[in-house]
């Protein structure tokens, strides 16, 4: 099915709503965070079908959600959030993707953009040096295989503590301080960690990027002092996840639940929605393979994040402060408590590409921050800008302390190649004083401005919608891609 703008019931400005009788077998409504501009942009896709697929999960609690930068994904749409009963309902491998806990670390430095400025190419080829890229590359950590086990379960702490690289404070300001409890590494198959085992330290290929970038305006001053943000401050941006190892472990999961569904009595509208009972023998066994590729994907950006320190010291000197800020996921199932219709419950939260945002006031958030709320991390396209946002009390009544995790695609890959856009968008990038240096042409093509949605318009949406805040927004200057 196509579905019409004029099937959408308009709620406000900012939240539309796919009621449950639009298709048999939803099980609750899809309520879509957009203005009519995005809403009209992202009717261009499957996304809200998917959307709607998502609400026929057995054991979801509440709507499917569908963040302002949602777009077509496997299964679930890209910017989807769905909760499943931690009881009763099922976890789904689609919900949080192929790449396992994608996520953003964003660093602050003691530098001024008046400093690195004049050095920004210097910087951009140190730091492709220093961080190798691209989709086979190789990666400064190698591990064995009795030390990927220990990746695995130990996470960012594990970088830290047994090769040297950072420091605890790295650590305690990474969500779930790098380590997600309830990881087996005997879960996770040997092809998957012979992928991962090399590749500790590396950025990978596609969207993902490490970008230099100085704050250009603060919106909320108390909650950018809380987070160390000040105005002309050069700070970085990582975005990157579990590399092959994680995409093996949502592959041979697939497999395993797809053959598995009809054990369990499960039909769905899409058999990319694979899906088992949470506590079942293959559910389990996925949640440990999820977790223990999650760590390794905080252990990741752990080992570049310390490579990015060492390659700024490098050309600013040993004295120049290099501070992590946070580190969050946005591609990943949790499980937390909330207060659904009077009641606490355990419900499975299954967030892909989509960022937590706890309010404050919550135990998870680092003693730093909570009296302002969870850092939220959300990048934009490599011409555009970031935002840095903290969690509001409204994600957690309404959308299970999630909002929204970039600008959303609105153009593929293969068509922002093909376009016209594709053939300068080095030359235009470097007249706005932006340096990129990448492993391949494709690496710039695909990711054009022009195949992004606004990334401010999609922070509008969530910041006048009360689930997130605005603290500051973040210009590039200098970004490497593989």
């Amino acid at each position: 099915m196509k579905l019409e703008f004029e099937q959408l019931k308009k709620i406000d400005d900012y939240r539309y709503l796919i009621p449950k009788s639009t298709k048999p077998g939803m099980r609750t409504e899809a309520l879509i965070y957009a203005n009519e501009k995005l809403l009209r942009q992202i009717l261009n896709d499957l996304s809200l079908e998917q959307a709607i697929n998502v609400a026929c999960l057995p054991g979801i609690v509440g709507r499917s959600l569908a963040m302002p930068d949602i777009h077509q994904g496997y299964g679930f749409p890209i910017g989807g959030v769905a909760a499943t009963d931690a009881r009763t309902g099922v976890v789904s491998p689609g919900g949080v993707g192929f790449d396992i806990n994608c996520g953003v670390r964003l660093l602050g430095t003691s530098l001024r953009r008046e400093e690195v400025a004049p050095r920004i190419k210097e910087l951009v080829h140190q730091l492709f040096r220093d961080v190798p890229c691209g989709t086979g590359t190789a990666g400064p950590v190698p591990c064995s295989p009795k030390e990927i086990d220990q990746v695995l379960a130990r996470g960012a702490r594990w970088v830290v503590e047994e090769r040297g690289l950072g420091a605890p404070a790295d650590v305690e300001h990474c969500e779930a301080e790098g380590a997600l409890a309830g990881a087996d590494p005997d879960k996770v198959s040997r092809h998957a960690k012979q992928r991962g085992a090399p590749q500790l330290g590396t950025l990978g290929s596609g969207n993902h990027f490490l970008e230099v970038q100085y704050v250009e305006k603060i919106v909320d001053a108390d909650a950018a002092r809380a987070l160390g943000l000040r105005e002309g401050q050069v700070v970085v941006l990582i975005h990157c996840g579990s590399r092959g190892l994680g995409h093996q472990v949502c592959t041979d999961y697939l497999k395993e639940m797809g053959a598995a569904m009809q054990r369990y009595s499960i039909e769905l509208p899409d058999r990319q929605l694979a899906c088992v009972p949470i506590n079942s023998p293959e559910g389990r066994s996925y949640l440990g393979a999820m977790n223990a590729a999650a760590n390794f994907a905080w252990a990741n950006r752990q080992a570049i994040a310390h490579f990015t320190r060492k390659a700024v010291e490098r050309l600013f000197g040993p004295e120049t402060e290099v501070r992590a800020v946070y580190d969050i996921a946005h591609n990943i199932a949790k499980r937390e408590r909330y207060t659904i219709d009077g009641e606490e419950r355990e419900v499975l939260v299954h967030r892909k590409g989509a960022t937590r945002a706890f309010a404050p006031g919550r135990a998870e958030v680092p003693a730093a921050y909570r009296a302002v709320g969870q850092p939220v991390l959300i990048p934009g396209s490599m011409g555009t800008a970031s935002w840095v946002l903290v969690g509001t009390e409204g994600a957690m009544q309404e959308t299970f302390g999630t909002v929204c995790h970039g600008a959303g695609r609105q153009m593929s890959r293969t068509q922002a190649k093909k376009s016209e856009a594709a053939r300068t968008a080095r030359q235009r990038l470097e007249e706005q004083g932006i340096y990129v240096k990448s492993q391949s042409r494709d690496g710039i093509a695909e990711e054009i401005p022009e195949a992004y949605k606004d990334v401010d318009e999609v922070i509008e949406v969530v910041h006048q919608a009360g689930i997130s805040k605005k603290v500051a927004r973040l210009k590039p200057m200098g970004v490497i891609k593989g």
